[in-house]
Protein backbone atom coordinates (compact mmCIF):
# COMPACT_ATOMS: atom_id res chain seq x y z
CA UNK A 1 0.00 0.00 0.00
CA UNK A 2 2.64 2.36 -0.43
CA UNK A 3 1.00 4.88 -3.02
CA UNK A 4 -1.52 5.11 0.56
CA UNK A 5 1.54 7.05 2.16
CA UNK A 6 3.20 8.59 -0.99
CA UNK A 7 3.40 12.53 -0.92
CA UNK A 8 2.23 12.20 -4.73
CA UNK A 9 -1.16 11.76 -2.57
CA UNK A 10 -0.84 14.92 -1.27
CA UNK A 11 0.54 16.43 -4.78
CA UNK A 12 -2.81 15.19 -5.88
CA UNK A 13 -5.45 16.32 -3.44
CA UNK A 14 -6.02 19.83 -4.51
CA UNK A 15 -6.10 18.51 -8.19
CA UNK A 16 -9.07 16.19 -7.18
CA UNK A 17 -10.34 19.18 -5.41
CA UNK A 18 -10.61 21.17 -9.04
CA UNK A 19 -11.84 18.31 -10.74
CA UNK A 20 -14.81 17.93 -8.23
CA UNK A 21 -15.22 22.34 -9.40
CA UNK A 22 -15.50 20.62 -13.38
CA UNK A 23 -18.76 18.53 -12.60
CA UNK A 24 -20.67 22.08 -11.70
CA UNK A 25 -22.18 24.14 -13.81
CA UNK A 26 -20.95 25.91 -16.62
CA UNK A 27 -18.47 22.78 -17.44
CA UNK A 28 -20.56 19.97 -16.36
CA UNK A 29 -18.22 17.21 -16.41
CA UNK A 30 -20.92 15.07 -13.90
CA UNK A 31 -18.47 12.31 -13.56
CA UNK A 32 -15.31 13.64 -12.67
CA UNK A 33 -17.32 13.98 -9.76
CA UNK A 34 -17.16 10.08 -8.67
CA UNK A 35 -13.38 9.91 -9.92
CA UNK A 36 -12.26 12.85 -7.78
CA UNK A 37 -14.19 11.66 -4.85
CA UNK A 38 -12.64 7.90 -5.69
CA UNK A 39 -9.31 9.49 -5.64
CA UNK A 40 -10.27 11.31 -2.40
CA UNK A 41 -11.61 8.21 -0.73
CA UNK A 42 -8.22 6.08 -1.26
CA UNK A 43 -6.18 8.84 -0.28
CA UNK A 44 -7.48 8.40 2.75
CA UNK A 45 -6.65 4.67 3.25
CA UNK A 46 -3.81 3.14 5.39
CA UNK A 47 -2.43 6.91 6.74
CA UNK A 48 -3.19 9.14 10.32
CA UNK A 49 -5.97 11.04 11.02
CA UNK A 50 -3.70 14.23 10.38
CA UNK A 51 -2.40 13.10 7.03
CA UNK A 52 -6.04 12.16 5.92
CA UNK A 53 -7.37 15.80 7.42
CA UNK A 54 -4.57 17.64 5.35
CA UNK A 55 -5.34 15.57 2.24
CA UNK A 56 -8.90 16.38 2.24
CA UNK A 57 -7.74 20.08 3.21
CA UNK A 58 -5.45 20.56 0.10
CA UNK A 59 -8.57 18.76 -1.49
CA UNK A 60 -11.22 21.64 -0.41
CA UNK A 61 -8.52 24.74 -1.30
CA UNK A 62 -8.81 23.04 -4.86
CA UNK A 63 -12.48 22.28 -4.88
CA UNK A 64 -13.78 25.95 -3.47
CA UNK A 65 -10.20 27.82 -4.88
CA UNK A 66 -12.26 27.35 -8.50
CA UNK A 67 -15.45 27.17 -7.17
CA UNK A 68 -16.33 29.79 -5.06
CA UNK A 69 -13.40 31.96 -6.45
CA UNK A 70 -16.27 34.63 -7.97
CA UNK A 71 -16.71 35.94 -4.38
CA UNK A 72 -13.46 38.40 -5.00
CA UNK A 73 -15.84 39.83 -7.87
CA UNK A 74 -18.47 40.38 -4.88
CA UNK A 75 -16.46 41.84 -3.08
CA UNK A 76 -13.57 43.92 -5.34
CA UNK A 77 -15.51 45.02 -8.07
CA UNK A 78 -18.91 46.11 -6.47
CA UNK A 79 -18.01 46.04 -2.46
CA UNK A 80 -15.45 48.28 -3.16
CA UNK A 81 -12.93 46.83 -1.43
CA UNK A 82 -9.25 47.45 -2.54
CA UNK A 83 -7.30 45.05 -3.76
CA UNK A 84 -5.63 43.42 -0.93
CA UNK A 85 -8.23 43.13 1.16
CA UNK A 86 -10.28 41.74 -1.24
CA UNK A 87 -7.47 38.80 -2.10
CA UNK A 88 -7.59 38.34 1.51
CA UNK A 89 -10.99 37.99 2.49
CA UNK A 90 -11.71 35.66 -0.70
CA UNK A 91 -9.05 33.69 0.70
CA UNK A 92 -9.92 33.97 4.14
CA UNK A 93 -13.62 32.86 2.91
CA UNK A 94 -11.97 29.26 0.94
CA UNK A 95 -9.63 28.84 3.62
CA UNK A 96 -13.14 28.46 6.39
CA UNK A 97 -15.29 26.25 3.59
CA UNK A 98 -12.19 23.90 2.85
CA UNK A 99 -12.12 22.95 6.43
CA UNK A 100 -14.80 20.54 5.85
CA UNK A 101 -13.53 17.74 3.20
CA UNK A 102 -10.46 18.27 5.91
CA UNK A 103 -13.03 17.57 8.59
CA UNK A 104 -14.45 14.50 6.75
CA UNK A 105 -11.15 12.68 6.27
CA UNK A 106 -10.01 13.01 9.77
CA UNK A 107 -13.64 11.32 11.17
CA UNK A 108 -13.36 8.64 8.69
CA UNK A 109 -10.24 7.87 9.95
CA UNK A 110 -10.65 8.39 13.66
CA UNK A 111 -14.04 6.98 14.19
CA UNK A 112 -13.13 3.79 12.77
CA UNK A 113 -10.49 0.95 14.16
CA UNK A 114 -7.55 1.07 12.28
CA UNK A 115 -7.58 -2.62 11.35
CA UNK A 116 -11.02 -2.75 10.33
CA UNK A 117 -9.87 -0.11 6.38
CA UNK A 118 -13.09 -1.75 5.22
CA UNK A 119 -15.06 -0.74 7.78
CA UNK A 120 -13.53 2.64 7.28
CA UNK A 121 -14.30 2.58 3.52
CA UNK A 122 -18.34 1.95 4.51
CA UNK A 123 -18.31 4.69 6.59
CA UNK A 124 -17.18 7.21 4.50
CA UNK A 125 -20.41 7.87 2.32
CA UNK A 126 -22.03 8.88 5.77
CA UNK A 127 -19.76 10.95 6.81
CA UNK A 128 -18.97 12.81 4.07
CA UNK A 129 -22.88 13.43 3.76
CA UNK A 130 -23.30 14.81 7.19
CA UNK A 131 -20.72 17.00 6.83
CA UNK A 132 -22.22 18.27 3.83
CA UNK A 133 -25.06 18.88 5.85
CA UNK A 134 -23.38 20.73 8.74
CA UNK A 135 -21.85 22.92 6.32
CA UNK A 136 -25.35 23.58 4.44
CA UNK A 137 -27.33 24.50 7.31
CA UNK A 138 -25.84 24.99 10.37
CA UNK A 139 -22.67 27.17 9.71
CA UNK A 140 -23.04 31.05 8.94
CA UNK A 141 -26.53 30.29 8.33
CA UNK A 142 -25.50 27.21 5.83
CA UNK A 143 -23.54 27.35 2.85
CA UNK A 144 -24.39 24.53 0.89
CA UNK A 145 -22.67 25.14 -2.38
CA UNK A 146 -20.76 22.76 -4.34
CA UNK A 147 -23.12 19.98 -2.56
CA UNK A 148 -21.78 17.13 -4.80
CA UNK A 149 -25.37 16.12 -5.97
CA UNK A 150 -25.68 19.06 -8.04
CA UNK A 151 -23.05 17.83 -10.13
CA UNK A 152 -25.40 15.33 -11.04
CA UNK A 153 -28.62 16.58 -12.42
CA UNK A 154 -28.01 15.13 -16.11
CA UNK A 155 -26.52 12.03 -14.47
CA UNK A 156 -28.57 8.44 -13.11
CA UNK A 157 -28.42 9.14 -9.88
CA UNK A 158 -30.63 12.47 -10.96
CA UNK A 159 -33.52 10.10 -10.84
CA UNK A 160 -33.25 9.72 -6.92
CA UNK A 161 -33.55 13.61 -6.08
CA UNK A 162 -37.08 13.62 -6.11
CA UNK A 163 -37.41 10.61 -3.46
CA UNK A 164 -34.61 11.35 -1.03
CA UNK A 165 -33.26 15.27 -2.07
CA UNK A 166 -29.94 16.40 -2.60
CA UNK A 167 -28.18 15.01 0.91
CA UNK A 168 -29.36 11.25 -0.31
CA UNK A 169 -28.41 11.75 -3.97
CA UNK A 170 -25.05 12.75 -2.18
CA UNK A 171 -24.68 9.91 -0.05
CA UNK A 172 -25.78 7.66 -3.16
CA UNK A 173 -22.65 9.38 -5.21
CA UNK A 174 -20.08 8.76 -2.35
CA UNK A 175 -20.89 5.54 -1.74
CA UNK A 176 -20.60 4.25 -5.48
CA UNK A 177 -17.13 6.29 -4.98
CA UNK A 178 -16.56 4.27 -1.12
CA UNK A 179 -17.75 0.99 -3.23
CA UNK A 180 -15.09 1.19 -6.41
CA UNK A 181 -11.96 1.92 -4.18
CA UNK A 182 -12.74 -1.13 -1.97
CA UNK A 183 -12.90 -3.05 -5.05
CA UNK A 184 -9.21 -1.28 -6.33
CA UNK A 185 -7.70 -2.11 -2.37
CA UNK A 186 -8.74 -5.17 -1.71
CA UNK A 187 -10.40 -7.05 -4.79
CA UNK A 188 -12.97 -8.97 -2.82
CA UNK A 189 -16.77 -10.05 -3.72
CA UNK A 190 -16.18 -8.28 -7.18
CA UNK A 191 -19.39 -9.74 -8.86
CA UNK A 192 -21.52 -8.26 -5.90
CA UNK A 193 -20.71 -5.18 -5.44
CA UNK A 194 -19.82 -4.28 -9.41
CA UNK A 195 -23.77 -5.36 -9.87
CA UNK A 196 -24.57 -3.26 -6.38
CA UNK A 197 -23.46 -0.44 -8.71
CA UNK A 198 -24.87 -1.52 -11.48
CA UNK A 199 -28.11 -1.46 -10.19
CA UNK A 200 -27.47 1.43 -8.31
CA UNK A 201 -27.20 3.78 -11.39
CA UNK A 202 -29.46 1.82 -13.21
CA UNK A 203 -32.58 1.62 -11.00
CA UNK A 204 -31.13 6.01 -11.22
CA UNK A 205 -31.32 6.09 -14.81
CA UNK A 206 -35.54 4.59 -14.72
CA UNK A 207 -36.91 6.70 -12.07
CA UNK A 208 -36.04 9.76 -14.16
CA UNK A 209 -39.21 8.81 -16.04
CA UNK A 210 -41.55 8.71 -12.96
CA UNK A 211 -43.91 11.63 -12.69
CA UNK A 212 -44.32 12.12 -8.79
CA UNK A 213 -46.98 14.57 -8.82
CA UNK A 214 -49.83 15.44 -11.10
CA UNK A 215 -51.50 18.03 -13.27
CA UNK A 216 -53.91 20.33 -11.59
CA UNK A 217 -55.32 23.21 -13.67
CA UNK A 218 -54.76 24.57 -17.09
CA UNK A 219 -51.84 25.81 -18.12
CA UNK A 220 -50.24 29.32 -17.12
CA UNK A 221 -48.37 31.82 -19.30
CA UNK A 222 -45.84 33.18 -17.28
CA UNK A 223 -43.47 36.17 -19.03
CA UNK A 224 -40.12 36.57 -16.87
CA UNK A 225 -38.22 40.15 -17.01
CA UNK A 226 -34.43 40.36 -17.19
CA UNK A 227 -33.82 43.96 -16.63
CA UNK A 228 -29.96 43.43 -16.99
CA UNK A 229 -29.03 46.85 -15.13
CA UNK A 230 -25.46 46.93 -13.71
CA UNK A 231 -25.28 46.64 -9.80
CA UNK A 232 -22.84 49.15 -9.46
CA UNK A 233 -25.35 51.55 -11.19
CA UNK A 234 -28.67 50.17 -9.58
CA UNK A 235 -28.67 51.91 -6.54
CA UNK A 236 -28.31 55.46 -7.95
CA UNK A 237 -30.88 57.75 -7.33
CA UNK A 238 -30.19 59.53 -10.94
CA UNK A 239 -30.79 56.20 -12.65
CA UNK A 240 -34.36 54.87 -10.65
CA UNK A 241 -36.69 56.36 -12.89
CA UNK A 242 -35.12 55.35 -16.11
CA UNK A 243 -34.98 52.05 -14.46
CA UNK A 244 -38.56 51.94 -13.58
CA UNK A 245 -39.35 52.70 -16.63
CA UNK A 246 -37.57 50.10 -18.30
CA UNK A 247 -39.31 47.68 -16.10
CA UNK A 248 -42.53 49.04 -17.25
CA UNK A 249 -42.04 48.96 -21.20
CA UNK A 250 -40.55 45.13 -20.78
CA UNK A 251 -43.98 44.69 -18.63
CA UNK A 252 -46.34 46.13 -21.01
CA UNK A 253 -45.46 43.76 -24.04
CA UNK A 254 -46.73 40.99 -21.96
CA UNK A 255 -49.74 41.86 -20.82
CA UNK A 256 -51.63 38.90 -22.53
CA UNK A 257 -49.61 36.49 -19.91
CA UNK A 258 -51.44 35.45 -16.55
CA UNK A 259 -47.91 35.76 -14.40
CA UNK A 260 -45.19 38.42 -14.96
CA UNK A 261 -42.12 38.08 -12.73
CA UNK A 262 -39.56 40.82 -12.01
CA UNK A 263 -36.16 40.07 -10.57
CA UNK A 264 -34.64 40.40 -6.51
CA UNK A 265 -34.79 44.40 -5.96
CA UNK A 266 -36.08 45.27 -9.75
CA UNK A 267 -37.04 48.32 -8.04
CA UNK A 268 -34.05 49.90 -6.57
CA UNK A 269 -35.99 51.93 -3.91
CA UNK A 270 -38.45 51.06 -0.65
CA UNK A 271 -41.92 50.68 -1.24
CA UNK A 272 -42.92 53.66 0.58
CA UNK A 273 -41.28 55.49 -1.79
CA UNK A 274 -42.66 54.27 -5.04
CA UNK A 275 -46.13 53.06 -3.98
CA UNK A 276 -48.31 55.76 -5.05
CA UNK A 277 -46.21 57.41 -8.14
CA UNK A 278 -45.27 54.38 -9.79
CA UNK A 279 -46.95 50.78 -7.86
CA UNK A 280 -50.54 51.91 -8.08
CA UNK A 281 -50.54 52.62 -11.65
CA UNK A 282 -48.87 50.05 -12.57
CA UNK A 283 -51.55 47.65 -10.62
CA UNK A 284 -54.51 49.45 -12.62
CA UNK A 285 -52.96 48.38 -15.48
CA UNK A 286 -52.34 45.23 -14.49
CA UNK A 287 -55.84 44.48 -13.28
CA UNK A 288 -57.35 45.99 -16.78
CA UNK A 289 -55.32 43.21 -18.46
CA UNK A 290 -56.46 40.19 -15.81
CA UNK A 291 -52.76 39.97 -15.10
CA UNK A 292 -50.70 39.54 -11.79
CA UNK A 293 -47.42 40.85 -11.62
CA UNK A 294 -44.95 39.49 -9.13
CA UNK A 295 -42.24 42.23 -8.20
CA UNK A 296 -39.64 42.32 -5.55
CA UNK A 297 -38.73 45.21 -4.06
CA UNK A 298 -37.21 46.36 -0.25
CA UNK A 299 -39.57 47.24 2.31
CA UNK A 300 -39.72 49.44 5.57
CA UNK A 301 -41.72 48.39 8.61
CA UNK A 302 -43.00 50.49 11.65
CA UNK A 303 -41.19 53.49 13.63
CA UNK A 304 -37.81 51.67 14.16
CA UNK A 305 -37.41 51.33 10.27
CA UNK A 306 -37.14 47.74 10.13
CA UNK A 307 -36.15 46.48 6.76
CA UNK A 308 -36.66 43.06 4.95
CA UNK A 309 -35.89 41.95 1.67
CA UNK A 310 -39.45 40.97 0.35
CA UNK A 311 -41.21 40.14 -2.99
CA UNK A 312 -44.90 41.52 -3.44
CA UNK A 313 -47.77 40.24 -5.95
CA UNK A 314 -49.67 43.26 -7.62
CA UNK A 315 -53.40 42.20 -9.21
CA UNK A 316 -56.27 40.12 -8.13
CA UNK A 317 -54.75 38.66 -5.33
CA UNK A 318 -52.08 40.87 -3.28
CA UNK A 319 -49.61 39.86 -1.09
CA UNK A 320 -46.00 40.68 0.42
CA UNK A 321 -43.70 37.72 1.17
CA UNK A 322 -40.45 38.55 3.54
CA UNK A 323 -37.14 36.72 2.76
CA UNK A 324 -36.71 34.54 6.00
CA UNK A 325 -33.44 32.73 4.83
CA UNK A 326 -30.73 35.83 4.85
CA UNK A 327 -27.56 36.17 2.94
CA UNK A 328 -24.51 36.26 6.20
CA UNK A 329 -22.22 39.35 5.33
CA UNK A 330 -24.35 40.58 2.85
CA UNK A 331 -27.53 41.33 4.35
CA UNK A 332 -27.15 41.04 7.70
CA UNK A 333 -23.76 40.15 10.26
CA UNK A 334 -23.28 37.17 11.88
CA UNK A 335 -20.81 36.70 14.23
CA UNK A 336 -21.04 40.66 16.28
CA UNK A 337 -19.38 42.26 17.07
CA UNK A 338 -16.01 40.90 15.25
CA UNK A 339 -17.60 41.24 11.79
CA UNK A 340 -18.42 44.47 11.93
CA UNK A 341 -15.57 46.08 13.25
CA UNK A 342 -13.79 43.90 10.01
CA UNK A 343 -16.06 45.22 7.37
CA UNK A 344 -16.42 49.03 9.06
CA UNK A 345 -12.39 49.26 8.84
CA UNK A 346 -13.06 48.32 4.86
CA UNK A 347 -15.98 49.80 3.98
CA UNK A 348 -18.27 47.42 2.50
CA UNK A 349 -21.95 48.36 2.01
CA UNK A 350 -24.42 45.92 3.47
CA UNK A 351 -28.02 45.77 3.95
CA UNK A 352 -29.07 45.14 7.04
CA UNK A 353 -32.21 43.45 6.66
CA UNK A 354 -34.13 41.28 9.13
CA UNK A 355 -35.75 37.90 8.59
CA UNK A 356 -38.95 37.58 7.39
CA UNK A 357 -41.43 34.84 9.68
CA UNK A 358 -41.36 30.96 8.26
CA UNK A 359 -44.67 30.70 8.54
CA UNK A 360 -45.94 33.51 5.75
CA UNK A 361 -49.06 33.03 3.77
CA UNK A 362 -48.41 31.66 0.41
CA UNK A 363 -48.53 34.18 -2.32
CA UNK A 364 -50.86 33.65 -5.35
CA UNK A 365 -51.06 34.58 -9.36
CA UNK A 366 -52.62 33.30 -11.79
CA UNK A 367 -54.88 31.27 -9.67
CA UNK A 368 -52.64 29.64 -8.10
CA UNK A 369 -50.31 29.72 -5.07
CA UNK A 370 -46.67 29.14 -4.90
CA UNK A 371 -43.91 29.49 -3.09
CA UNK A 372 -41.79 32.39 -3.09
CA UNK A 373 -38.12 32.40 -2.79
CA UNK A 374 -36.01 35.14 -3.04
CA UNK A 375 -31.71 34.63 -4.21
CA UNK A 376 -29.89 32.63 -2.07
CA UNK A 377 -33.02 31.26 -0.33
CA UNK A 378 -33.39 28.64 -3.31
CA UNK A 379 -29.86 26.81 -2.14
CA UNK A 380 -31.98 25.45 0.66
CA UNK A 381 -34.58 22.49 0.12
CA UNK A 382 -36.65 23.31 3.35
CA UNK A 383 -37.76 27.31 2.11
CA UNK A 384 -38.85 25.22 -0.80
CA UNK A 385 -40.96 22.46 0.38
CA UNK A 386 -42.33 24.59 3.01
CA UNK A 387 -45.35 25.66 1.17
CA UNK A 388 -46.70 21.60 -0.09
CA UNK A 389 -49.15 19.94 -1.25
CA UNK A 390 -50.27 23.69 -1.62
CA UNK A 391 -48.21 25.44 -3.71
CA UNK A 392 -48.57 24.72 -7.34
CA UNK A 393 -45.65 26.11 -8.62
CA UNK A 394 -42.43 27.95 -7.72
CA UNK A 395 -41.40 31.14 -8.33
CA UNK A 396 -37.23 32.69 -8.01
CA UNK A 397 -36.47 35.70 -7.91
CA UNK A 398 -32.81 36.95 -8.24
CA UNK A 399 -29.73 39.21 -8.65
CA UNK A 400 -26.65 37.49 -9.37
CA UNK A 401 -25.20 41.02 -10.93
CA UNK A 402 -23.02 40.80 -7.71
CA UNK A 403 -20.79 38.01 -9.22
CA UNK A 404 -20.13 39.29 -12.86
CA UNK A 405 -19.54 37.05 -16.05
CA UNK A 406 -18.18 34.30 -13.63
CA UNK A 407 -19.23 30.44 -12.64
CA UNK A 408 -21.60 31.36 -10.04
CA UNK A 409 -24.79 32.34 -12.09
CA UNK A 410 -24.57 28.65 -13.79
CA UNK A 411 -23.63 27.18 -10.65
CA UNK A 412 -26.94 29.34 -9.06
CA UNK A 413 -29.28 27.72 -12.17
CA UNK A 414 -28.06 24.38 -11.44
CA UNK A 415 -29.10 24.45 -7.78
CA UNK A 416 -32.54 25.75 -8.36
CA UNK A 417 -33.26 23.02 -11.04
CA UNK A 418 -32.99 21.05 -8.04
CA UNK A 419 -35.46 22.44 -5.96
CA UNK A 420 -37.96 22.09 -9.27
CA UNK A 421 -37.11 18.37 -9.24
CA UNK A 422 -37.33 17.88 -5.12
CA UNK A 423 -40.87 19.30 -5.06
CA UNK A 424 -42.10 17.87 -8.58
CA UNK A 425 -43.38 21.88 -9.55
CA UNK A 426 -42.48 24.02 -12.51
CA UNK A 427 -39.80 26.38 -11.26
CA UNK A 428 -40.03 30.51 -12.68
CA UNK A 429 -37.10 32.10 -11.67
CA UNK A 430 -36.28 35.85 -12.93
CA UNK A 431 -32.75 37.20 -12.55
CA UNK A 432 -31.30 40.74 -13.24
CA UNK A 433 -28.40 39.74 -15.63
CA UNK A 434 -29.17 36.31 -15.86
CA UNK A 435 -30.07 32.82 -16.19
CA UNK A 436 -33.76 34.02 -16.06
CA UNK A 437 -35.30 30.46 -17.22
CA UNK A 438 -38.35 28.43 -17.06
CA UNK A 439 -37.90 25.03 -15.44
CA UNK A 440 -39.66 21.92 -15.75
CA UNK A 441 -40.93 18.89 -12.62
CA UNK A 442 -37.66 17.25 -13.85
CA UNK A 443 -35.34 20.10 -13.48
CA UNK A 444 -34.87 20.58 -17.79
CA UNK A 445 -34.45 23.79 -18.65
CA UNK A 446 -38.20 25.06 -20.83
CA UNK A 447 -36.79 28.35 -21.74
CA UNK A 448 -33.48 30.49 -20.82
CA UNK A 449 -32.88 33.86 -21.71
CA UNK A 450 -29.03 35.02 -22.14
CA UNK A 451 -26.83 36.48 -19.57
CA UNK A 452 -26.54 40.13 -19.30
CA UNK A 453 -28.89 40.84 -21.95
CA UNK A 454 -31.85 43.21 -21.27
CA UNK A 455 -35.25 40.80 -22.63
CA UNK A 456 -37.62 38.82 -21.33
CA UNK A 457 -38.80 35.54 -22.09
CA UNK A 458 -42.09 33.93 -22.06
CA UNK A 459 -43.39 30.12 -21.83
CA UNK A 460 -46.74 27.82 -20.48
CA UNK A 461 -46.18 26.29 -17.21
CA UNK A 462 -48.79 23.34 -15.71
CA UNK A 463 -49.93 23.86 -12.29
CA UNK A 464 -49.07 20.72 -9.91
CA UNK A 465 -50.39 19.10 -6.83
CA UNK A 466 -49.21 16.21 -5.01
CA UNK A 467 -46.07 15.47 -3.05
CA UNK A 468 -42.61 14.01 -4.21
CA UNK A 469 -41.62 11.11 -1.64
CA UNK A 470 -38.31 13.74 -0.99
CA UNK A 471 -41.17 16.47 -0.26
CA UNK A 472 -42.84 14.30 2.57
CA UNK A 473 -39.59 13.55 4.43
CA UNK A 474 -37.29 16.54 4.34
CA UNK A 475 -33.53 16.51 5.30
CA UNK A 476 -33.84 16.35 8.55
CA UNK A 477 -35.48 12.59 8.30
CA UNK A 478 -32.81 11.54 5.84
CA UNK A 479 -30.11 12.54 7.79
CA UNK A 480 -31.31 11.18 10.49
CA UNK A 481 -31.35 7.62 8.68
CA UNK A 482 -28.05 8.53 7.66
CA UNK A 483 -26.51 9.48 11.24
CA UNK A 484 -28.17 6.27 12.88
CA UNK A 485 -26.70 4.12 10.31
CA UNK A 486 -23.00 5.67 11.04
CA UNK A 487 -23.49 5.29 14.81
CA UNK A 488 -24.51 1.68 14.11
CA UNK A 489 -21.75 1.29 11.94
CA UNK A 490 -18.87 2.75 13.99
CA UNK A 491 -20.77 0.87 17.36
CA UNK A 492 -20.39 -2.50 15.19
CA UNK A 493 -16.69 -1.93 14.17
CA UNK A 494 -15.31 -0.97 17.08
CA UNK A 495 -16.74 -4.48 19.27
CA UNK A 496 -15.75 -6.49 16.23
CA UNK A 497 -12.52 -5.01 17.04
CA UNK A 498 -12.13 -5.23 20.47
CA UNK A 499 -13.13 -9.03 20.09
CA UNK A 500 -10.46 -9.71 17.54
CA UNK A 501 -7.82 -8.42 20.38
CA UNK A 502 -9.30 -10.92 23.23
CA UNK A 503 -9.70 -13.82 20.53
CA UNK A 504 -5.40 -12.74 19.67
CA UNK A 505 -4.68 -12.76 23.51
Amino acid sequence: MYFSNSKYWDLGAPIAGILLALSFAPFNYAYLALLSLIFLFASWQHVSPGRALLRGYLFGLGLFGIGVSWVYISIHDFGGADLLSSIILTSLFIIIWALFPALCGYFSVKLVPSNADIFRLWAIPFIWVLVEYVRGYLVLNGFPWLQVAYSQLEAPLAGYIPIIGGYGTSFLLAFTASTFVILMFYKKHLVILIAIIAVLWGMGSWLQAVKWTQDVGNPIKASLIQGNISQDQKWKLENRNRILQKYKALTEEHWDSDVIVWPETAVPAFLSEVNESFLLPLRTEAAKSDTDLIISIPIKENLRHEKYNAAITLGKNEGIYRKSHLLPFGEYLPLQPLSGFMLSILDIPLAHFLPGRTDQPLLKAGGYTFITSICYEDAFSDVNIRGLPEAAYLVNVTNDAWFGDSLEPHQHMQIARMRAMETGRFLLRATNTGITAIVSPQGKIINQAPLFETTAISGTIIPMGGMTPYARLGDRVIIGVIGLLLLTLVVYSNICQKVAREYLL
